[in-house]
């Protein structure tokens, strides 16, 4: 119940249609996975209300008074009117036995989409749970290169082994003091792209404008339902918080 009344102030705060006419449009071509049981997409899914879901940052975005979509292969007809593009965890071969892996096609297309205008964010994994050798040719583009090991491992519960509380002036941590990122793949940067969130030498979080577009690069898929409130967390942290920062940035940048 504290979970669901925290969620609902942190929604009520904002007036629905503040950001009207918005569309989210979030991957389900590099993650497509399908659960066993059900024989249902799921796995950072709109519709997955369970731990493993992302029904609950698809909320933020309603709240702002912006519209959700699934994604297809990214083209003309499946990104038209997408203002925002989410790809998170792409697929290695024991999540889908026949991975749609990022190709050329893709690469050309959202180099071009995000020139003209479009936000994109990549939400990754550590190593051995997502496709990297694919999916960096797409990252380098942009500045970014996910290195495939993992920092912050968790053991059992230990949640501290996954707190971040170094937080930077950013508006993505305005009012937030500690966050949980497990499992994290480190970032390299070239181009133009900057850290945000640094862990040591270690890059964990980072941005590049890319001509008229923007795209931001975190290496986890972080803001599941799972950890994205008080559903798993302990009350010091405040990943919801950081969630709704989130959501205004990536809105904020389609008006750049």
């Amino acid at each position: 119940m504290k979970r669901i009344l925290l969620l609902a102030c942190i929604l009520g705060a904002y007036t629905v249609g503040s950001f009207a006419q918005k569309t989210i449009g979030l991957d389900n071509w590099f993650n497509h996975e399908t659960n066993a049981k059900t024989g249902k997409f799921f796995h950072y899914t709109w519709d997955d209300k369970e731990m493993s879901g992302f029904s609950q940052l698809g909320d933020l975005f309603k709240s702002r008074g912006a519209e959700l979509k699934t994604i297809g292969k990214p083209n003309s007809q499946s990104m038209m009117g997408i203002d925002v593009y989410i790809i998170i965890d792409p697929d290695t071969i024991k999540e889908n036995p026949t991975p749609n892996y990022v190709d050329a096609g893709d690469i050309k297309f959202l180099k071009k989409w995000v020139g003209k205008g479009g936000v994109l964010l990549f939400l990754t994994n550590d190593g051995p749970n997502c496709e990297f050798t694919h999916f960096n040719q797409l990252a380098k583009t942009f500045g970014f290169y996910f290195q495939p090991i993992t920092l912050n491992p968790v053991i059992n519960r230990d949640w501290e082994m996954a707190a971040e509380t170094n937080l930077p002036d950013h508006p993505l941590f305005a009012g937030v003091n500690k966050i949980y990122m497990k499992e994290v793949a480190p970032i390299i940067l070239s181009k133009s792209a900057r850290p945000i969130l640094k862990d040591g030498d270690h890059i964990l979080i980072a941005e590049t404008q890319f001509r008229k577009g923007y795209v931001l690069a975190v290496g986890d898929p972080w803001l599941y339902n799972e950890y994205i409130d008080h559903w798993m967390l302990p009350e010091s942290f405040e990943n919801l918080k950081a969630a709704s920062n989130l959501v205004d940035l990536l809105l904020k940048k389609t008006g750049k």
